[in-house]
């Protein structure tokens, strides 16, 4: 009882840590601060710019902003295409991840049996486990494009930063790491015990003990009783 009661308690603990970890993700998908740059002058034409993954804007020192989408989806760079489609697959894993853990979780009720449940609770696992590692892998591609592109003393262009929204995904990709390596390690340990088949006794086999055939005592009563009367018969009363 002490150990459903763990688990039940790790399992809710681990839906909370991936939940959030699946908000943060989603939420750097309309955040605009993917990357930054300043370009300094005097108080009026100081300008701002930033973008992410959809368009670029720019702001001045009066606070106001004007965005513009990409204009063409062929004509972005590969580094684009490759974060988009990263994010948006750790996003619709999670969601996913997110489903199965409801059902599968112990204090639930809904996925049936202990097997089953520990058999969805770890596919759960597995969805946030590699939902984490596309989160991750998009916000580190990225990042790095950017550190490249300020540390190349032959990058001409405009230079800019690592934003915030860049930073906020790093940490929501190491939660849903965290809690789906959890869920699939307690979950896997639990399902893999219970469809093993349980260890089979050795057959015993009961030898029965050889019964002899005890010799009968009869015959050689006879043979004395015949030999006592052939004494008998010529002895020498018989003859007299």
């Amino acid at each position: 009882m002490k150990y459903r009661v763990v688990m039940m308690y790790t399992e809710i603990g681990c839906f909370v840590v991936c939940i959030s970890g699946w908000i943060l993700v989603c939420s750097t998908m309309p955040t605009e601060y993917w990357n930054f740059s300043t370009v300094e002058g005097i108080v009026l034409t100081t300008a701002n710019y930033f973008s992410n993954l959809w368009k670029d804007c720019i702001s001045d020192s009066t606070g106001m902003s004007d965005c513009k989408e990409f204009p063409s989806l062929l004509g972005l760079e590969m580094y684009i295409h490759v974060c988009r489609a990263l994010v948006i697959i750790s996003i619709i894993l999670g969601f996913f991840g997110s489903v199965l853990a409801l059902v599968g979780m112990k204090c639930t009720k809904i996925g049936g049996s202990d097997l089953a449940n520990a058999r969805v609770t770890f596919a759960a696992g597995m969805n946030y486990l590699i939902s984490g590692l596309c989160g991750m892998g998009a916000f580190s591609y990225y990042g790095n494009k950017i550190r490249e592109e300020y540390s190349d003393p032959n990058f001409k262009a405009q230079k800019y930063e690592i934003g915030a929204a860049v930073f906020i995904g790093w940490g929501g990709s190491s939660l849903l790491i965290t809690g789906g390596l959890i869920y699939s390690i307690f979950a896997g340990k639990e399902g893999l015990r219970s469809s093993s088949p349980p260890p089979s006794r050795p057959a015993t086999y009961i030898i029965a003990p050889i019964q002899r055939p005890v010799p009968s005592s009869l015959p050689e009563k006879d043979e004395e009783i015949g030999q006592t009367r052939a004494n008998h018969c010529f002895s020498k009363d018989a003859y007299v």
